[in-house]
């Protein structure tokens, strides 16, 4: 997947690397704008989509092969003592979160000693539910489920993003690994143009490269569609391969999205759950400083964090304040 973000990857390089401000774009919006859609040979765009086709295709062929039978046979055999296994794991689950200190009425809330009226649908049984609902969309169970789900699953996205965005900055600034372009919001800006991208800086190696940026979107809708699909269907959705899926769609588990096991100790992983929930909300806010750092200063995060180590008292919000 993130062999084809222009975004959110940034090893990905340019031969043509742009230095121009964002508002650029609306400068040369009208010029540019026949180029958004890069052209591209038919090979490159079967190559792009069979790439994206590869992880269906594979999973087909196996559930498909006398090996999947196989497989499926195997997990006949153990998917009894698998249930009972999760069954176990949850009640034990629900009884961490019972005594644990981020759960239940007596959980830390947004206004702490502060006395509030909040919300009594809020009973705090999900991680990160600090009672906060001013707009009142958790009122219904089913909606606050759904919000839930996409709220969690919009952190992940972000926290993975982030990572995009500021390691290969901070490699390249330390000198260690040296990218054409490193920063994230050149590296867009680049597509954007219709300019031709060498992934990780190696010339001649398109991974979509030279394609516009709505092949890229589709493929890169294709290869989220797999694992969103057999997250979101949970317990059954690998079957056909052999995996049982212990958990729920937030959380499946199991093998395939718990390889490191953290999920084996209740208490732990209940824990866990909480951390990861308050990670991913300071990613996505983290995202809205990415944008405005871009706009405003024209640099990526760790070129403005250095300059403002460097001198804090002229490198501030203060001095671009005063530019603008």
């Amino acid at each position: 997947m993130a062999l084809l973000s222009p975004r959110c990857v940034s090893p990905l390089s340019s031969s043509h690397s742009p230095h121009h401000h964002p508002l650029a774009l609306r400068l040369n919006g009208s010029r540019r704008r026949s180029t958004l859609i890069v052209r591209a040979s038919w090979q490159e765009l079967a190559g792009v989509l069979i790439f994206s086709a590869i992880p269906f295709t594979a999973v087909k062929a196996v559930a498909n092969s006398s090996l999947g039978e196989k497989l499926r046979q195997r997990l006949n055999e153990t998917k009894r003592d698998a249930v009972e296994s999760s069954q176990r794991f949850e009640i034990l689950s629900r009884k961490a979160r019972e005594e644990s200190f981020w759960y239940g009425r007596d959980r830390p809330r947004w206004l702490g000693p502060i006395p509030y009226e909040y919300p009594s649908y809020l009973k705090g049984e999900l991680p990160g539910d600090y009672g906060f609902d001013v707009a009142g969309l958790a009122k219904d169970p089913v909606a606050f489920e759904k919000y839930f789900n996409f709220e969690i699953l919009h952190a992940r996205w972000a926290m993975l993003a982030s990572l995009g965005v500021i390691i290969p900055e901070l490699l390249d600034e330390l000198g260690l690994v040296h990218f054409i372009e490193p920063v994230w919001w050149k590296v867009g800006y680049a597509k954007l143009q219709g300019d031709t991208l060498d992934y990780l800086g190696i010339p001649g190696l398109h991974i979509a490269g030279s394609q516009g940026v709505f092949i890229i979107a589709i493929c890169q809708a294709l290869l989220m569609v797999g694992p969103e699909y057999a997250r979101y269907c949970g317990i059954e959705a690998l079957e056909p391969l052999g995996l049982y899926l212990p958990g729920d769609i937030n959380y499946p588990g199991g093998l395939l999205f718990d390889p490191l096991g953290l999920s084996a100790e209740p208490v732990a992983f209940e824990e866990l759950k909480v951390k990861e929930i308050k990670n991913g909300r300071l990613a996505m806010v983290a995202w809205l400083g990415f944008y405005l750092q871009a706009v405003v200063t024209g640099k990526g995060p760790i070129q403005n964090l250095f300059e403002h180590v460097t001198d804090p008292l002229h490198n501030n919000v203060t001095s671009y304040i005063n530019v603008m």
